[in-house]
């Protein structure tokens, strides 16, 4: 499925992206742990959203060809 894999390249570019900043911001401090914060939480949402908005989008993909080929009502 399409949606799925998009999701997939996102959430993990996004993963291994931030990934990066958190080793950088624990080895050197890059910006002020506050920023710090907001970004990781930041991060957490898109990864969320994208992983959940891909989900919804298969659930609604497969009861679509389900009733397409006659198995529910």
């Amino acid at each position: 499925m399409k949606a799925m894999k998009l999701a997939s390249i996102i959430t993990g570019v996004v993963l291994v992206l931030y990934a990066i900043f958190a080793l950088i911001q624990l080895w050197g401090t890059v910006v002020s742990w506050s920023t710090f914060i907001k970004i990781t939480i930041t991060a957490a949402v898109i990864v969320i959203a994208t992983l959940g908005l891909a989900m919804l989008y298969r659930e609604y993909i497969e009861e679509k060809s389900m009733k397409e080929d006659k198995y529910l009502d």
